[in-house]
């Protein structure tokens, strides 16, 4: 089985504990003096929590692709039942594609979670939204789309 591991440094270990059991519905596999980790089976996901106060919240953002809106409806309704705010982006070009998502920011530590899908392949990075936003929640010019796509925004 393969799977994606993500090492964080948190603020709180026990505050982002709680936090990331509520987000994928599971607990910890190993907790430990300043660490956990997770071993979740869907996303495939092994999260790693490195508790290093004053470094938490260092990730640009998170994110998990899931297959079609349906499931990012799905997902989105779950979570705002587990009482967790969430900003909506339907139809949105970000990354070269075309996608449905909503992201996840009241976190512990204020990193950023995205839960999408790729709706169709697009020719541009982004594109503005009506409040100007752009890609990842940055506000992206067209002259700023290049240097985005080199950083570690998507």
């Amino acid at each position: 089985m393969s799977r994606v591991q993500l090492a964080l440094n948190v603020d709180n270990l026990y505050e982002s504990v709680a936090f990331y059991s509520r987000l994928f519905a599971t607990e910890p596999t190993k907790i430990r003096d300043g660490y956990a980790n997770f071993a979740i089976t869907e996303p495939p996901l092994k999260l790693v929590l490195i508790e290093n106060r004053g470094q938490g919240g260092s990730v640009n953002h998170l994110g998990v692709e899931v297959a079609d809106s349906d499931t990012v409806d799905a997902e989105q309704t779950r979570l705002a039942e587990a009482g967790f705010a969430s900003i909506d982006e339907r139809g949105t070009t970000c990354c070269y594609a075309k996608q449905d998502k909503f992201w996840v920011q009241d976190t512990p530590d204020g990193e950023r979670w995205e839960i999408y899908t790729v709706l169709a392949d697009s020719p541009t990075f982004t594109a503005q939204t009506r409040d100007g936003g752009g890609c990842c929640g940055a506000d992206l010019g067209a002259s700023d789309q290049e240097a985005a796509s080199a950083s570690n925004c998507c």
